[in-house]
């Protein structure tokens, strides 16, 4: 990755930046046990030294011995969450009790530190929300006023599969400003290269100096690591047919006994969009109507006269992979998984859908 080379104070700089042009900070900050996306205030907020465990069902903040800002994995919430947020208010009554329709969010925000496989998420959602005709205005305007530092994924979780999906770990698309942290060679600093004209009017007045071969070569070695370090696999030749293919397959009856249906797996994808609407009564607050996450998961998902289409777990559970694996390239041309890991590290019974999918190609020929 050519470009400029900041050392820690730059990075610093960078938000700095961002902020004076008008910029709210979103980046990782350790709260609740967790490594969080929320709103910082600059470099002082960041998780110096901090790292995760993950695996399935499990998720446990460690330390780095060493003074990396982004040497964990995938936080808990992906960036999802701040341009199609969980709850939006679609309109409220006004004195007379007139719907008045909320306006789009016009915040400018600038998200610090998005990995390669929430570039493609975000990539995903830009084409289901904006880019097939039906364009979802609030989404359209948050991504509009989003500046995206990138970060080259040095250090992922046990659950980690990005690298199969073709989503990771180096960014290549869908930022301005993209980093690799660097810790061997001449100290602490980071690889920064523009992908906008707005990345680099930002990076130009950085203090910085150009990268040197050395310098390149340690970047090499990050991403080298990760692909090495990569937690889980997935066979995706033919995936779409196999999963097709697979619909009375007895794997579904075992999954099924696991599964509690709780949604948590489709709460903390980075590429769900499912949404429902919920009325607001006019007791504390004017009546209207807010716009809120729903989940394939849920009985109300699918029902149609009152009763649901998919009755059972079972067929929920094999709705969503079938989805995400298979049918979402009918839809959307692609697929619907970036290989993050969230949905193995918050399900509850630790069901992995690396290890389901194996099951499914194992039972290919009989």
């Amino acid at each position: 990755m050519a470009g400029t080379v900041l050392d820690v104070a730059g990075l610093g700089g960078l938000l700095e930046a961002l902020a004076s042009r008008g910029y709210t900070l979103i980046g990782p900050t350790v709260r609740d046990g967790a490594v969080v996306l929320a709103r910082i205030d600059g470099l002082d907020d960041l998780p110096k030294g901090v790292g995760d465990d993950q695996g399935p069902g499990r998720y446990r903040l460690t330390e780095t011995g060493d003074d990396r800002y982004f040497g964990f994995a995938a936080t808990p919430t992906s960036w999802k969450a701040f341009l199609f947020p969980a709850q939006r208010t679609l309109w409220r009554t006004d004195a007379v009790g007139n719907p008045v329709p909320k306006p789009p969010d016009t915040t400018l925000r600038a998200l610090i530190g998005v990995r390669s496989c929430d570039l493609h998420a975000l990539d995903i959602l830009d084409n289901v929300l904006v880019g097939r005709g039906a364009v979802d205005p609030d989404f359209a305007e948050r991504r509009r006023n989003t500046f995206v530092v990138a970060i080259t994924c040095a250090t992922p979780a046990g659950t980690c599969f990005c690298t199969s999906m073709g989503s990771g770990p180096r960014p290549d698309a869908g930022f301005d400003v993209a980093l690799t942290e660097l810790l061997e060679g001449d100290g602490h600093r980071f690889l920064a290269a523009a992908g906008t004209a707005a990345g680099a009017e930002v990076l130009a007045g950085l203090p910085g100096r150009p990268a040197t071969p050395a310098d390149l070569d340690f970047g090499e070695e990050v991403v080298a690591g990760a692909v090495t370090a990569m937690g889980r696999t997935v066979d995706t030749r033919d995936i779409r047919d196999l999963l097709y293919t697979s619909a009375d397959s007895p794997v579904w009856d075992d999954v099924a006994d696991r599964c509690l249906a709780c949604s948590s797996c489709t709460m903390v994808c980075p590429t769900c969009f499912c949404v429902t609407t919920t009325d607001a009564l006019p007791v504390l607050e004017p009546a209207g109507r807010d716009r809120v996450w729903d989940s394939c998961f849920s009985s109300g998902h699918s029902t149609v006269h009152g009763q649901p289409l998919r009755g059972s777990t079972k067929a929920r559970y094999r709705q969503w992979l079938t989805h995400k694996f298979a049918s979402w390239q009918d839809q959307f041309g692609t697929s619907g998984c970036v290989g993050c890991g969230r949905c193995i590290a918050w399900c509850p019974v630790g069901i992995d859908v690396t290890a389901e999918l194996a099951a499914l190609r194992g039972g290919e020929d009989g």
